[in-house]
C-alpha cells in the first residue's frame, strides 16, 4: 500500500514539473517565428560581395548618360538597388590610392596612411609609391611593375575582416588595370591581386606577396593574348551625331595619342600601338575595361567565388575611365563613349553573376575613387573662373623668400601633393623657431595668387574642424606621413597641362561620386541625404555580420540594409 501511495505521489510531482503544452512565455506566437527568421537571416550572408570602383567617375555621369544606358547595367543597379545621390569624399586629396584605400577600410588617409598615390617619406628622404614594395618578387613579369604590395596601408579592409571571420575560408581576389586599384581594396590577406602591365607583355601580373607563382588559370588567360585582340579601331558605339551629352569632337581641350594628328574619332589602335606602348594604349580606351571584365569573370570562375555558403569578395576597379578622363577631359566624346561601353560591361558582369552565382545570392556596390574637374581652358571659354597654377614658379618664389628672409634655401626638403615638408635639422641648426617659421611661410603662401587656403601642421593637429574644406584637409592629414604645411588652390585651378582633366581637390567636382548598392540584403530606394565614402565598408561589414575594419571611422547606412 505504501508503495502504491509513493508511486502516486511521484506521478503527481512529475506532472506538475512538466511544462504545459498550452502555455508559453511568449505573448505572441508570431514572435517565435520572427526570432527564427531573424536568426536565419543573420546566418545567410551573400555568397559573394563585389566591390566595383569606377576610376574618376563623377556622379553626374549617371544623369548625363542615363537615357543612353541599357536596362541591364547602371539602370538595373539603380532601379533594383539603392542609390545614394549625395555621396562625397570626406577628405582631400581626392586621388586614386587614397580613394581605393578609403572605400574598403572605412576610414580616411588620417588613419589608413595612404595619403597620396606617391608621397615624400620624411624618414626615407625620398618619394615612395603607395603600393610599391621592393621586398617582393614580380610574378608574370621581370619588371618593377610587379614589385607591389599593400604594406604601406596600415589598417584592415572589410575583405580582411571577412577573411578573419570565416577562418580564411572566404576568398578575396582583387582585379584592376592599375596596381593600386587591385592591391589596396583587396587588403592584406587577399588570396590574390592582379593588375595589367601592358607594353609588349600585355599580361595581368602579380607579386610574391600573394603566392610563389601565378596560378595556372592566370597563365592560361595571359596565353590567350586577349589584350592584342583588343587592338582594333575605336569608333563610337553609336553614330557620333547622337552623342549630344558631350562637346564637339574636334577641339583644343584634348590630347590625342602619339602619332595621331588630332583627338577625333576613329582611332586605329593597332596602328597607334607602335608609338603608344603596344598594349599599354588599351589603358586609354574603353577596351581596357572590356579586358578587365574578361579577367574578372575568369577569376570568379577559376577561383569558384560564390559557390558555397562562405562569403567571398571580389574587388574590381575599372581604371580606363581615369586614363580617358585625363587624356580627353570630362566633356569629351571619348568619355561619353567610354561610359556607354562601360555600361555594357556592368551588364555583362551582372548577367554572368546571375547565371553562375545566382540571382539573390550576391551583393554589389559601385562607387568611384574621385571625380574630376572640367578642363579649365574650356571653363574659361565659358567665362567660368578657372586656370592653371604655375607650380615651378611657386617653388622658385618660396626659395627666393627663404633666401631673402632667412638667408638659406635648404629650410625645405620637399614640395609635393600641395604640401611643404620642412628640413627640421636645418631649422634647428640655425636656431629658427619652427612655429614662427610655419606661420611666416603660411602668410607668404596665402598671399600667392590662386592659393585659396593654407594650413599649418599645428592647425591640423590641434584644431577641430567639423565641416568645409578645413575638415576635409584634416581628414586627409596623417600625423606621421603628411607635411608641415598644406595649401589648396582656388576652385577650378589645377597644377596640370592645359589639355585633359585631373582631380585631387577638396571641392565638389572631385568629391561627389556615385554610390549604388545592389543585390542580396539591399533595399530598393534612393536618398539625397549626404553619405560619405567611409560609410561603405562599415555598411558591408554590418550586412555580413562581421567585425568592422580596425581603423573604421565611417557609419553604417542602416536604412539600405534589408534586414
Amino acid at each position: 500500500m505504501k508503495r502504491i501511495q509513493a508511486l502516486f505521489l511521484l506521478t503527481i510531482l512529475l506532472i506538475s514539473c512538466k511544462p504545459s503544452e498550452n502555455t508559453t512565455e511568449v505573448s505572441n506566437p508570431e514572435d517565435v517565428v520572427l526570432a527564427k527568421d531573424t536568426l536565419k537571416t543573420i546566418n545567410e550572408s551573400p555568397k559573394l560581395v563585389v566591390g566595383i570602383v569606377v576610376d574618376q567617375m563623377r556622379y553626374d555621369y549617371l544623369t548625363r548618360f542615363w537615357d543612353r544606358f541599357g536596362e541591364d547595367g547602371f539602370q538595373r543597379m539603380i532601379n533594383e538597388g539603392y542609390n545614394c545621390k549625395n555621396n562625397h569624399y570626406n577628405y582631400a586629396p581626392t586621388k586614386t590610392g587614397p580613394g581605393h584605400a578609403s572605400i574598403f577600410t572605412g576610414t580616411s588617409p588620417k588613419n589608413h596612411g595612404i595619403i597620396a598615390n606617391d608621397w615624400y617619406d620624411k624618414f626615407e628622404k625620398q618619394m615612395v609609391y603607395c603600393a610599391g614594395d621592393p621586398s617582393v618578387t614580380p610574378l608574370g613579369t621581370t619588371s618593377g611593375a610587379g614589385k607591389m604590395s599593400p604594406h604601406r596601408m596600415v589598417t584592415t579592409t572589410f575583405a580582411d575582416q571577412n577573411r578573419l571571420n570565416t577562418q580564411f575560408k572566404g576568398k578575396t581576389i582583387g582585379v584592376s588595370v592599375k596596381d593600386r586599384g587591385a592591391i589596396l581594396p583587396a587588403g592584406h590577406s587577399a588570396n590574390g591581386a592582379y593588375w595589367f602591365e601592358g607594353g609588349k607583355n600585355g599580361n595581368f601580373i602579380s607579386s610574391s606577396y600573394y603566392f610563389d607563382e601565378l596560378p595556372a588559370w592566370v597563365k592560361n588567360f595571359n596565353a590567350e593574348k586577349r589584350a592584342e585582340k583588343y587592338l582594333k579601331t575605336w569608333n563610337t558605339l553609336y553614330p557620333i551625331e547622337t552623342y549630344i551629352e558631350s562637346g564637339i569632337d574636334e577641339n583644343d581641350y584634348e590630347y590625342s595619342f602619339r602619332g595621331n594628328t588630332s583627338a577625333t574619332f576613329p582611332y586605329d589602335l593597332k596602328k597607334l600601338s607602335k608609338d603608344n606602348g603596344i598594349t599599354s594604349i588599351l589603358k586609354n580606351t574603353p577596351f581596357g575595361n572590356n579586358l578587365t571584365t574578361d579577367f574578372a569573370i575568369a577569376a570568379v570562375e577559376a577561383e569558384q567565388l560564390g559557390q558555397d555558403k562562405v562569403t567571398d569578395v571580389l574587388t574590381l576597379s575599372y581604371s580606363c575611365t581615369d586614363y580617358v578622363g585625363h587624356n580627353f577631359g570630362v566633356n569629351s566624346k571619348e568619355i561619353e563613349d567610354t561610359y556607354l561601353r562601360l555600361d555594357q560591361d556592368i551588364a555583362r558582369l551582372l548577367t554572368y553573376l546571375d547565371e553562375n552565382v545566382g540571382k539573390g545570392n550576391y551583393t554589389v556596390f559601385l562607387t568611384a575613387d574621385h571625380g574630376a574637374v572640367d578642363v579649365p581652358k574650356y571653363l574659361n571659354s565659358k567665362k567660368i573662373p578657372s586656370g592653371y597654377f604655375p607650380m615651378k614658379e611657386f617653388e622658385e618664389a618660396i626659395k627666393n623668400y627663404l633666401g631673402n628672409e632667412y638667408g638659406a634655401i635648404d629650410l625645405i626638403e620637399n614640395i609635393s601633393n600641395n604640401q611643404v615638408f620642412f628640413n627640421h635639422e636645418s631649422l634647428k641648426s640655425r636656431n629658427i623657431n619652427e612655429k614662427e617659421f610655419a606661420e611666416n611661410l603660411k602668410s607668404f603662401i596665402l598671399n600667392y595668387e590662386h592659393i585659396y587656403k593654407v594650413f599649418t601642421r599645428e592647425m591640423l593637429e590641434t584644431g577641430t574642424y567639423q565641416n568645409g574644406i578645413p575638415a576635409l584637409v584634416q581628414n586627409g592629414f596623417n600625423q606621421k606621413r603628411s607635411g608641415d604645411i598644406d595649401f589648396e588652390f582656388d576652385p577650378a585651378y589645377i597644377d596640370y597641362p592645359e589639355k585633359g582633366s585631373t582631380h585631387g581637390s577638396a571641392l565638389s567636382y572631385d568629391s561627389h561620386v556615385p554610390l549604388i548598392f545592389f543585390g542580396k540584403g539591399i533595399k530598393k530606394g534612393a536618398t539625397t541625404e549626404q553619405t560619405e565614402i567611409t560609410d561603405i565598408a562599415p555598411t558591408i561589414s554590418a550586412l555580413l555580420g562581421i567585425s568592422f575594419p580596425n581603423g573604421m571611422t565611417g557609419e553604417v547606412l542602416y536604412k539600405i540594409i534589408d534586414k
